[in-house]
Order: C-alpha cells, then sequence, then structure tokens
C-alpha cells in the first residue's frame, strides 16, 4: 500500500513509522507556493489556512503515487474536526481515488480506531507494532530534545546557517540509519557531538534574548509556512522555544498515564483564568504558555494564528491583559496566503530592537 501523511514539523517521524510498517511511503514535498496554490483554488475561500496548504500537500502527494493517506483528527469547536471529512470530498471532487485513514481521540470511538489501526498495521504482528511505535516515540523524544538545542544554539553561531545545516543533516540520519531505539541512542549521541563541533559566540547572560512562540499547533510547527521564524529570530540574535512539540503532543494525545499528560495539564492550568473552557484547538494552551513563559524570564511572545483560526482568533482578544498583567510583550502574527515575507520581517526586527532596548534600559 502506498501511504503518504500531512507534511508538518519532523516528517521524518511520520515516514519512519509506516515504513517499519511495511508500508510503500509516498513522502509528500516540504510546502511550496504551488503546495499553497493548490489548496487556496480548491478549498473553501474562508477555510483556515492549515486546512488549504493541507490540501495542497494532499494533492501532491496523490500526484506522485498515494493510494492512503493517514492523518490525525481534531474535536471541539475547532474545524481541525472536519479537515478529514472536507478533504475527503473535494479529493473526490477532483477525481482522485485516494483512502484518508482519521486517527481522532481514541476515547471517542475506540471500536473505530482498532479498525484503523488494524488498516494501518499492514497485516503485521502486534509484535512488531509495539516496537514501531516504541522506536518512534523514542525519535519523536530524541529530535525535540536535539531541535530545542538548535533553537538556543543558532542566536550565537559564529557562521550563521550551520545550526539549520547540521539539523538537515541530523534528520537525514535518522531517516536512514534507525531501525531500532539503540539506533536512536547512537544516532543522538552523534548528533550532539556534531552540535559540539559549531562554534558559538559567547554572549552574556544579561544581554541574551528569549523567546516564546505559541499559537495554533500547523503554523507553529510547520517552517514552510511560518516564513522559517525560528531561523529568523535566531539570525536576529534570540534564543527560541516553541510551545508544541510533536513527542509532547504525543504524550498528551495519545499515550496512557497520568504523568505523560502532566507538562501539558501544567499549561491548562497557567491558562484557566483567562479561558475556562477547551474552546477548541489550542487557544488555552497559548495563553497557558504565555503566563508560563513571562514567569519563567522570557523577554517576549511571538504568537503566530492563521487568518480565520477561532480559536486563536479568542486567545488573541485576551493577549494584551495578559501581557499588561505580566509585564512581557507579546507580537501576534496572522499567517495565511497573503502574508509577505518583507512586512514580517521587519516587524519582528522592530519587536527584537524593541525587547533588546527594555534590555539595555533596565541595566543601565
Amino acid at each position: 500500500m502506498k501511504v503518504a501523511f500531512p507534511y508538518m514539523g519532523t516528517t521524518v517521524i511520520y515516514k519512519k513509522l509506516l515504513e517499519l510498517l511495511g508500508h510503500e511511503v509516498i513522502e509528500p514535498p516540504e510546502p511550496t507556493q504551488r503546495t499553497i496554490d493548490l489548496g487556496v483554488k480548491y478549498s473553501p475561500e474562508f477555510a483556515c489556512f492549515p486546512l488549504k496548504v493541507v490540501l495542497g500537500s494532499y494533492i501532491e502527494a496523490v500526484e506522485m503515487g498515494a493510494e492512503t493517506i493517514v492523518t490525525s483528527g481534531g474535536h471541539g469547536p475547532c474545524r481541525a474536526g472536519f479537515y478529514g471529512e472536507t478533504h475527503k470530498k473535494i479529493l473526490k471532487n477532483l477525481g482522485y481515488d485516494v483512502d484518508i485513514i482519521v486517527f481522532d481521540a481514541y476515547k471517542r470511538d475506540k471500536m473505530g480506531t482498532i479498525k484503523r489501526v488494524l488498516k494501518v498495521k499492514n497485516g503485521k504482528s502486534w509484535i512488531t507494532v509495539w516496537k514501531a511505535i516504541n522506536v518512534v516515540y523514542a525519535m519523536a523524544k530524541a529530535l525535540d530534545r536535539i531541535e530545542k538545542r538548535i533553537e538556543k544554539m543558532r542566536a550565537y553561531e559564529v557562521h550563521k546557517g550551520e545550526c539549520t545545516k547540521a539539523w538537515k543533516t541530523i534528520k537525514e540520519w535518522f531517516d536512514h540509519d534507525v531501525k531500532t531505539i539503540k539506533d536512536v541512542e547512537m544516532t543522538e549521541m552523534k548528533s550532539h557531538k556534531l552540535l559540539d563541533e559549531i562554534k558559538l559566540v559567547e554572549v552574556p547572560e544579561e544581554e541574551k534574548i528569549r523567546i516564546g512562540i505559541v499559537g495554533e499547533i500547523y503554523v507553529v510547527m510547520e517552517q514552510s509556512i511560518n516564513l522559517r521564524i525560528e531561523e529568523t529570530l535566531g539570525n536576529l540574535g534570540a534564543e527560541v522555544e516553541r510551545s508544541q512539540y510533536l513527542s509532547e503532543w504525543i504524550d498528551y494525545n495519545i499515550m496512557p498515564g497520568a504523568a505523560r499528560k502532566e507538562h501539558e495539564l501544567y499549561i491548562l492550568k497557567k491558562g484557566e483564568k483567562y479561558i475556562e473552557e477547551i474552546i477548541g484547538g489550542h487557544a488555552k494552551q497559548t495563553v497557558g504558555h504565555i503566563v508560563d513563559y513571562a514567569e519563567r524570564g522570557f523577554d517576549g511572545v511571538i504568537h503566530l494564528m492563521p487568518f480565520a483560526c477561532l480559536p486563536e482568533l479568542v486567545s488573541q482578544s485576551i493577549i494584551p491583559t495578559i501581557g499588561k498583567e505580566h509585564n512581557i510583550p507579546v507580537l501576534t502574527l496572522s499567517i495565511d496566503e497573503q502574508t509577505g515575507t518583507a512586512n514580517t520581517l521587519t516587524r519582528l526586527e522592530a519587536f527584537i530592537d524593541l525587547i533588546r532596548n527594555n534590555k539595555r534600559t533596565k541595566t543601565a
């Protein structure tokens, strides 16, 4: 079975799971302007940006021969819960014969989840499936640890671009060299040795700038559509930390056990003062992370939201109050097919300059 998946973040993790289950994997290309144009052309006009980009990515995957697409769903007021059905109908209307397998929260439809797992496991034994899940979970944890380190290092590179180049190499190592948990451990060690070789400028602690990135998961995690904001901020001299990482999403949404969910529950608790209920998407996590970043001494926050994203519009309306109460500047960027690179870069440069000047004033 030729299987594809949505392109989001560190896609080597999704690819590895499907390969370990014996599928022929069709990896969609990183989203480009063509991907966006395809999604915009065939999506409802006022659909949120991730729905459009994901649709464009699906079309490209089907053009490459994909017969089945495996994806996750959503729930609550966020329209992500309708993505699967919407994409199915659009692709069918376009004449594409492709099966879309959507994994929603398993507690809502346990029998349906089991049926979908049986399709994806590809006739493999449950022992093989369990081993594959453990390998991929270990990969997700390792890659997130490495990426978090890179997000801090990039601000201090002597030769700009070395961290990004190393990250590309590391993902290729995990793609080609990993089949067991032992391979994950060895590849992670090799990756950290590669990062140790990158020369960094020493910056006094009081001059360092730390920026948190919050918002809807797709625009936070997928660099090709958020103007590679982590690289941009790093090149402007700022350490970066995202509110969304794949291994943490897996812990909260898939892995059993209360201990796996402590981090997400902690963040949700932080946001309860401002949003009492889960209103869909990641709105409550967005405000919770802003509070958390402020309490941890971060210098500023970038809030990314897809244009017309209802949950993030709610969080955006509350952000000025949070910023004032916790004394932390927050810049909201709305992302869609009309977002201009030059305009966004200018806003980010001004935001970093503001933070840098504030720090100098405090230490003067």
